[in-house]
């Protein structure tokens, strides 16, 4: 399971340190591909294919087909070096507005990878309270 939240920059190469305890988990080759909200997320190979079963089993309709369009066509498969660093893609970077300061996030089953001024403007204003309210709602209390 990931979890935290770790801050880094890019380096002169475009590449990010993913830290040791995600990297871990990670393991030796995921896949970075488009994430939602304006993000980045990175699944280990498991995760990953679970994710393409699941974009496999969606009707073919337009909504569909750009959907499964939208996540294939900017995935990467990556392995980071010997320092635990990984290259972000240009297509990849502008589709999360990722310039120099990245905000790494484990989130259960996937990492997400987030410009941290993108990261910042997005939780700023998340009202912790009203948040269990809607859960407890759902029936996930505390």
């Amino acid at each position: 399971m990931f979890m935290g939240e770790f801050e880094h920059s890019l380096d002169e190469k475009n590449r990010i340190i993913i830290p040791n305890k995600l990297r871990d988990e990670l393991g030796s080759n995921f896949v970075m591909t488009r994430g939602t909200d304006g993000c980045l997320f990175l699944y280990p190979q498991e995760a990953w294919q679970e994710f393409v079963n699941k974009l496999r089993s969606i009707p073919g309709t337009k909504e569909g087909r750009e959907l499964q369009r939208i996540f294939m066509a900017g995935a990467a498969e990556c392995e980071p070096d010997k320092q635990g660093r990984v290259m972000i893609p240009q297509k990849l970077r502008e589709h999360a507005g990722i310039l120099k300061d990245v905000v790494t996030v484990g989130v259960i089953d996937k990492i997400e990878l987030w410009s941290k001024d993108r990261y910042e403007s997005r939780t700023s204003d998340y009202d912790v309270d009203e948040m269990a309210e809607h859960m407890a709602e759902l029936g996930l209390n505390f």
